[in-house]
């Protein structure tokens, strides 16, 4: 798979959330190119999955309140946590200048409504 068309699968599997596995089929599909599709992963696909990983291990422990703003706060949080990790992950190994400076933002972005979440919940705790 060329670069570019990396670029497009990587930002295509970000849009639409898709699983770790689903993310590292489309960077690792070398269909056409003689190379088998079980490659070598690379450390940014390995960043990647534990990125997901963490995020998915993380809400699946959530302790629901049953207040439906309580749980998407509390829910939210290692969503935009597994974004910033995600983001680290194309500073670290990315090379394209539009998505680094996007992943730059999505950073800027995510801890700050990460931190508007933290408040809110510290000031509305579970009765």
């Amino acid at each position: 798979m060329c670069r570019k068309m990396k670029i497009a699968a990587v930002a295509a599997a970000l849009a639409v959330g898709l699983g770790s596995s689903q993310l590292a089929l489309a960077q690792d599909d070398h269909s056409g190119h003689g190379a088998p599709a079980a490659a070598t992963e690379s450390a940014s696909i390995a960043g990647y999955k534990a990125a997901m990983d963490k995020m998915h291990a993380a809400t699946a422990a959530m302790d629901y309140s049953g207040d439906a703003d309580v749980d998407f706060a509390r829910g939210m949080i290692p969503h935009h946590q597994a974004a910033i990790d995600m983001a680290r992950v194309v500073l670290e190994h990315g090379k394209d200048p539009e998505m680094r400076k996007l992943a730059e933002e999505v950073i800027t972005a995510q801890e700050a409504e990460i931190r508007q979440m933290q408040e809110w919940l510290e000031a509305h705790p579970v009765q």
